[in-house]
């Protein structure tokens, strides 16, 4: 009776609102998501009426409206839409994703929150974010996203890696974040295809320490793409081509300019000139330009997907080939990639889960960042030699010190491949229990094999005294490491709601870890064939066992963890969670093996008071803090018990016989890195919630740092394979704020921007440094010098540390009346006498910059006009200083243009120096020598066009979208050298440039294709 009477009143409010607005009309329409995907249960409602339906399966609904009425389409997790039917029978809806709101689930660690109810420092960075920027490496998609986050680039070369530090750099050790792909622990980012992934979480304090041992420097969550439930076949196919190129050359000097500088300062050396007749030397050879190539780069990617009624499939592959901006081919990464994960409902309360990644890769190099690679040769190769000589034999570089050579020549006279392949799985079930209880087991494992080849052929001349000279027999090198690790989790999760009010979440559980690896090393002397193709150990002269030097080469590390969590919340208003783990680690001895580590973090909503009533300014206000101690455990294995693993020569019987010694010194008593980490801040959301912002203070500190301290040479810690012990000894802090604000705006049917800024202030200190000389040295700059960087009290983890210049000696009075400088004269570098003592020297130096940004920005910026988007990302790193150390400084080595500025006699200049090959102090290691590191860079700009939905419709597809980019637009800075951002990614020494491999620039264009 009552569904009668529902049917009548119904037909007469309908009867009445057709009367006002027209005839009715019979609408069909599909709601979909940006990709095209089908989106099922979209509330579609009549604007102004309770008259409506929702999307079935396939997104589709039909719905009986008048004709120039208006359809509202809402959906959890998607912004609200309008759309005016002006009597239109046959709708296409594409729905946004509502980014920023805050019922959207995160990733936090074992489980899930959502936005609202997290508690501690999250940032989220989504698969539309990673589309929009095609990075080759993950890690590009992280840098100028993510405040506190910060990428630096080992290197420009294809397949190399980045260092990732998330707040700073807090140990002297291993700072890697832990990264988990689908809960499976990855080491090396450059296994995983951007393409493949749907999310990344960024976890920056506290709550990290759910993760234990392994998240003492962050962590970073990614979630690979999969299927949905009842879904039919999707295809989605990415794709595109690239050319690179460098950003810059260095400007050196041509041939006649050389020429000039070589003979005066010869003649300052009371030597004569080696070139009588600059005018017949030209411009000469510019090597840069030789080494320097046009690069391609390509990549393709296909996803297939769906599901049925309890289970879902996503199937997916890539091929990235890339080749490099110096020496072109000769420098290559290809990549393929093979994923797959499947979700199934075996009961109703019991679910399967599995991923698969699979990986392979080749990469082939050439010597880069260091004394006599390939770019600092170029650098430093004189401009008056040819290519070639008239032979059309490679020119050799005689009279250019050891390491200097014909760069053409090393190019074409390296070979190596590096081969990896490498499988990743997950295995897990889920059971859901006694209405509140869920048990959960996972299986995660890693095997990689690593096959690395090296040839280097018999009759290698590079000139007089080359240490790249190989006059002997060919030799061939093999490198074979094998690596395997499993983490098996087991938890029980408990979650309830009180009087409607009162919800708690409690997690128990319990993880295990192990990882191993084998390293097997030969070396081939008078190996057959000639080429690298034709080498092989087989037939060789003589076969060199490195095992039959220093004994096997391998390690085991493992770890027990007992861990629980308890989350509470009254009305997802005041939040609370709590955890505390115990982690075991192989790496420490008996006594020292476990150690506790509690943290805990609170929220509060403070919109939601009753109190705060309605705010059309700022809509949203949420307060939380945080608090924990984490472990870090990332030393060696054994390094509390001694072990026969260096090696030894003993004489038996009148031979030299080869054997195993005692390796590093053992120290029985080391044990945990402990971190403790507060952070305090706020998520708000302004104006009508198209602002959203976010404010973060935090501060770190690392104490009983796990380091290698300088000892005496008496103890052997200098014999090959022997080593000085770790012991704990420092504590490091890192203090700082975040801040980040977005906006969002939909102008109008056709048009919408976004906008986003954050930026992080980051200090430093060392607070100990628990040595008998109180500072640990590291980099290298120049030939017989101290190490250049340093760990002390006081200051920024690997400050430089040297000599202080002021200005230059303009005349002999200055000299005299300095402090006693060895060997100096007018147009030298002037040095401050620190400790007044009259005497320049070791002691006079100080701190004269450091690598460590004091802050960085990221400025992003997003806009749409009916089938165009457009997308551009800017990254700055301010107050970082990088050490200049690309120049040989020989006596006819070339040298950069700034010499041309040099002094010549009083008054001429006060900033660079005379030239001269007689001795002087110039080449002491002084903040001459460092540089303001500071940059802008514009990371990537992306125009696309996408066709319309009439035309997709007709072509049976969801969509084409073709796009240009250009990635590393260009770069503003002071930096003389190739590229302010690159790094070796040390804490002690990463910021000196021996000839970076920059960053190329690239211009693509592909087209993201779903059917």
């Amino acid at each position: 009776m009552k569904s009668i009477l529902s049917l009548i009143l119904f037909g007469l409010l309908s009867t009445g609102l057709f009367s006002q607005t027209g005839n009715a009309i019979r609408v069909t329409g599909t709601v979909t998501d940006v990709s095209g995907m089908p989106l099922p249960g979209v509330n579609v409602i009549v604007k102004g009426t309770t008259t409506g339906t929702s999307t079935d399966f396939d997104g589709l609904f039909t719905l009986d409206v008048p004709a120039q009425s208006t359809l509202v389409f809402s959906f959890l997790g998607f912004q609200t839409q309008e759309l005016a039917v002006n009597n239109a029978t046959d709708l296409s809806i594409q729905m946004v994703e509502d980014a920023s709101t805050l019922d959207e689930v995160v990733v936090v660690g074992y489980g899930t929150q959502t936005k609202k109810e997290i508690t501690g420092a999250v940032s989220v960075v989504s698969s539309e974010t990673i589309e929009n920027q095609n990075p080759v490496r993950v890690e590009q998609a992280l840098q100028g996203r993510v405040a506190g986050v910060n990428i630096s680039s080992n290197s420009g070369s294809p397949g190399s890696a980045s260092t990732i530090s998330i707040r700073g750099i807090s140990t002297n050790g291993d700072n890697r974040p832990l990264i988990l792909v689908d809960g499976a622990v990855i080491e090396d980012l450059s296994v995983i295809n951007p393409n493949d992934i749907e999310s990344i979480n960024v976890l920056k304090d506290a709550t990290a320490g759910i993760y234990g041992v392994r998240a003492a420097n962050g962590v970073i969550l990614i979630t690979t793409k999969g299927g949905r439930k009842n879904t039919d076949l999707r295809v989605d196919i990415d794709s595109y081509v690239g050319l690179q190129e460098t950003t810059r050359k260095l400007p050196v000097l041509n041939a006649t300019e050389y020429g000039a500088i070589i003979n005066e300062a010869y003649v300052a050396g009371n030597q004569a000139p080696p070139f009588p007749n600059l005018a017949s030397l030209g411009r000469g050879t510019n090597w840069q330009d030789e080494v320097f190539r046009k690069a391609l780069l390509s990549d393709v990617n296909a996803n297939i997907y769906g599901g049925g009624e309890k289970s879902a499939y996503s199937v997916g592959a890539g091929y990235l080939d890339q080749d490099g901006i110096v020496g072109g081919g000769a420098v290559n990464f290809n990549r393929f990639t093979g994923r797959g994960n499947y979700k199934l409902d075996i009961l109703e309360n019991l679910k399967l889960s599995t991923t698969a990644i699979y990986t392979h890769s080749n990469r082939k190099t050439l010597s880069e960042n260091a004394l006599g690679s390939v770019l600092f040769n170029a650098v430093n190769m004189a401009p008056t030699f040819n290519v070639r000589d008239q032979n059309g034999d490679f020119t050799i570089a005689n009279g250019l010190g050891n390491e200097v050579i014909n760069p053409l020549a090393q190019i074409a006279n390296t070979f190596n491949n590096n081969e990896v392949d490498k499988i990743t799985g997950t295995v897990g079930l889920s059971y859901n229990f006694w209405d509140h209880f869920t048990a959960e087991s996972r299986y995660q494992f890693n095997y990689s094999e690593v096959r690395g080849r090296s040839f280097l052929p018999a009759g290698l001349n590079f000139g007089d005294g080359k240490v790249f000279n190989n006059l002997g027999v060919n030799q061939y090198f093999v490198n074979d490491s094998f690596f395997r690790d499993y983490t098996f989790d087991n938890f029980l999760t408990y979650k309830n709601t009180f009087a409607d009010d009162h919800n708690l979440t409690v997690l128990l559980g319990m993880s295990v870890f192990k990882t191993s690896g084998e390293f097997y090393n030969f070396t081939g002397r008078d190996v057959p064939g000639s080429t690298f193709a034709e080498a092989s150990l087989e037939g060789a002269g003589e076969v060199i066992d490195a095992r039959d030097i220093s004994g096997p080469n391998e390690f085991d590390q493992r770890l027990l963890s007992y861990f629980t969590r308890v989350q509470y919340n009254y009305k997802e208003r005041y939040l609370l969670s709590a955890v505390v783990r115990r982690d075991g680690s192989s790496n420490f001895g008996p006594e020292n093996k476990f150690g506790y580590f509690p943290s805990a973090s609170i929220g509060w909503v403070v919109s939601d008071e009753p109190f705060y009533g309605s705010n059309d300014i700022l809509n949203f206000l949420k307060m939380r803090a945080s608090y924990g101690i984490l472990g870090n455990d990332r030393i060696g294995a054994f390094g509390y018990i001694s072990t026969l693993n260096a090696e030894g020569t003993y004489v038996f019987d009148n031979e030299l016989v080869n054997g195993v010694a005692a390796g590093q010194l053992s120290n029985p008593e080391i044990k945990w890195e402990r971190q403790k980490t507060f952070d305090v801040g706020f998520d708000s959301r302004l104006f009508n919630n198209k602002i959203d912002l976010t404010v973060d203070y935090f501060k770190r500190r690392t104490d009983d740092l796990l380091l290698v301290p300088q000892v005496s040479g008496i103890l052997g810690v200098y014999a090959p394979g022997a080593g000085a012990p770790i012991v704990n000894a420092g504590s490091v802090e890192n203090s700082g704020f975040e801040f980040s604000i977005s906006y969002d705006e939909y102008i109008s049917d056709d048009a919408s921007f976004n906008l986003s800024y954050n930026f992080t202030t980051l200090k430093n200190e060392v607070l100990a440094v628990g040595n008998e000389s109180g500072f640990i040295p590291g980099g290298g700059f120049g030939f017989g010098q101290e190490p250049p960087a340093r760990m002390e009290a006081g200051f920024p983890i690997g400050y430089f540390y040297g000599l202080q210049t002021n200005g230059i000696f303009q005349s002999q009075a200055e000299v005299d009346a300095h402090a006693t400088q060895a060997d100096a004269t007018l147009g030298d570098l002037r040095y401050v006498d620190q400790n007044n003592d009259g005497l320049i020297d070791g002691d006079d130096r100080i701190n004269i910059g450091d690598p460590i940004p004091d802050v960085t920005m990221g400025l992003n910026l997003g806009f749409n006009y009916k089938n165009f988007d457009f997308t551009a990302y800017a990254f700055a790193s301010i107050g970082n200083d990088i050490v200049r150390s690309y120049d040989r400084n020989q006596n006819l080595t070339n040298k950069t243009n700034y010499v041309l500025d040099r002094w010549t006699g009083p008054g001429s200049t006060n900033t660079y120096p005379r030239v001269t090959i007689g001795p002087n102090s110039n080449l002491l290691f002084s903040d001459f020598y460092v540089e303001d590191g500071s940059y802008l860079r514009l990371q990537n700009v992306q125009l696309g066009y996408s066709l319309g939905n009439d035309v997709l419709e007709q072509l049976g597809i969801r969509k084409l979208r073709f796009y240009v980019a250009v990635t590393n637009a260009f770069t503003l800075s002071k930096y003389k050298g190739y590229d302010p951002s690159a790094s070796s990614g040390a804490p002690i020494g990463g910021g000196i440039d021996q000839g970076f491999y920059p960053v190329p620039r690239t211009y693509t264009a592909g087209m993201n294709f779903k059917f």
